[in-house]
């Protein structure tokens, strides 16, 4: 009789043996995707040289929008990271470009991908972000801190009662929800801290749009119960919410550094230097406790209505400024930020040459442009204006709208035909006579010098050239902040 028992036999074993191919396959096409995903996550990160950074003439920084950092205070642009970032840039000197994420979460994906040479937001240092970018030398030692909020009525409560109320102890936080963003250094102490206590803390992630500041504001308003915060910006927050308690520590000293991407050894090296020489300054402790201990600073800043993270205002002329503003054709921001150069938004303001208010009319030109009263705000912005029309009309035979802007400007602060001096020398020393960037502008430098002036085709003689220079980059500058902060 025929068996089919050895037949049936190979059969299972084939089965097995291709069962087992597939299954090696399939591990291998996972390890493939984890391999693939993990190369995604950690791929190369893109960074310049300090050479190629000079060569540029700019130093891109990354920073963030918030309290202490970043932000625009009676039209002037203020914080701690603003203020190291300018003198670092003028000590390599170099122009600042400051660039602002919107979202915490991605400042490190940011400055890896090449977007910035430096990442000036204070970031803790920590075991997993050193995998992924370099950190300079410490800027400040800091420790975190639980932020939770007194009871509503605390200050008709006695001592023992608010204490009562109150977590002492981390430990305490046992089955109790903290809110805090995923992709912080607080959310991994928590984590930690959650093991270190042995019992489980619940964290409620929030978005990484939220600055620390904007998160310890929702405690102080009851909108979350807990949240960390690094101490010095809990202290100063404090200073402005005194419902607020931060006197629970949950971690211990923390460095806070900014980082570089990996490969940006010289930049690293030359901030290091700078930073050492820095912090042997005073001038560095000053700007530190200003932002960060200076509680009446503070609360002015918190509580003015030309303070960018309250209001989308610049100065009380706002409006007065959009409304006079088409008369030229310009963007009011722009306006707004020569108007600060003049005056300061100081209505009464006057020169030691005599000009008067906010856009700093001389008394001739105030008569010609049918200004009574060189003081009275209206009078002046409309005056001022329509001055900045026919000086613009004068230039029409520049092409460029922003080189147009530059000439017109130049001759507001000190006169057209100073500025035309300044053309016809750069039409002799084989410069663009209608560029205003590194053409004209440095023609007018040259005004300055006798050996320039006394030329026969200068016209108008003697002007302090550093002064329209100065006048038009700073205008300029500031604009750019404006633009970063105050919605059109």
């Amino acid at each position: 009789m025929y068996s089919i028992k050895p037949k049936f036999n190979m059969l299972i074993f084939m089965g097995i043996f291709i069962s087992i191919i597939l299954m090696f396959f399939a591990c291998q096409n996972n390890d493939n995707d984890r391999k693939q995903k993990q190369r995604k996550k950690h791929k190369t990160p893109i960074s310049r040289s300090l050479e190629e950074i000079k060569k540029d003439g700019k130093l891109v920084a990354l920073t963030t929008y918030s309290n202490t950092s970043y932000f625009l205070y009676r039209g002037q642009p203020m914080g701690f990271e603003y203020e190291l970032l300018t003198r670092f840039a003028k000590h390599l000197d170099l122009e600042l470009d400051i660039r602002v994420s919107n979202n915490i979460d991605s400042l490190l994906p940011q400055i890896r991908n090449g977007e910035a040479d430096i990442l000036a937001h204070g970031m803790t240092v920590t075991t997993d972000r050193k995998e992924r970018v370099q950190f300079t030398d410490y800027l400040f030692l800091t420790h975190q801190v639980l932020v939770q909020k007194k009871p509503d009525n605390w200050r008709s409560m006695h001592w023992s009662e608010i204490e009562k109320s109150l977590i002492h102890d981390a430990i305490e936080l046992i089955g109790d929800t903290i809110s805090i963003r995923k992709n912080s250094s607080y959310f991994k102490r928590m984590q930690n801290l959650s093991k270190e206590i042995g019992g489980k803390i619940h964290i409620d992630t929030l978005p990484g749009a939220l600055s620390t500041d904007e998160i310890i504001q929702m405690v102080a308003e009851g909108k979350i119960k807990y949240t960390v915060a690094d101490n010095n910006i809990a202290n100063i927050m404090a200073s402005y919410y005194p419902i607020l308690n931060i006197e629970v520590p949950v971690s211990f000293s923390q460095r806070i550094s900014w980082a570089v991407p990996p490969g940006s050894d010289d930049l690293l090296a030359e901030c290091n230097q700078w930073l050492s020489e820095m912090k042997d300054e005073v001038d560095y402790y000053v700007i530190y406790n200003k932002y960060f201990k200076n509680r009446n600073r503070f609360k002015a800043r918190i509580e003015s209505e030309f303070y960018s993270l309250n209001n989308n205002k610049i100065s009380k002329y706002d409006e007065l400024i959009k409304s006079h503003a088409s008369t030229v054709g310009w963007d009011w921001r722009l306006i707004a930020s020569q108007v600060y150069q003049e005056s300061q938004f100081d209505a009464q303001a006057r020169s030691w040459a005599g000009a008067r208010g906010l856009m700093q009319l001389m008394p001739a030109t105030a008569r010609e442009l049918g200004v009574r009263n060189s003081y009275n705000p209206g009078q002046n912005v409309r005056g001022g204006t329509k001055y900045l029309k026919q000086l613009h009309g004068r230039f029409d035979n520049i092409e460029d709208s922003v080189q147009r802007i530059k000439f017109t400007l130049a001759s507001y602060n000190c006169g057209y035909g100073h500025v035309l001096d300044a053309q016809a020398l750069a039409k002799t020393m084989n410069h663009t006579p209608t560029k205003w960037d590194n053409n004209v502008e440095e023609m007018i430098l040259k005004l300055s010098n006798p050996r320039h002036y006394n030329q026969p085709m200068i016209k108008y003689g003697y002007v302090r050239g550093m002064e329209p220079y100065l006048y038009v980059d700073h205008i300029f500058r500031r604009y750019k902040h404006y633009k970063q902060f105050i919605e059109q």
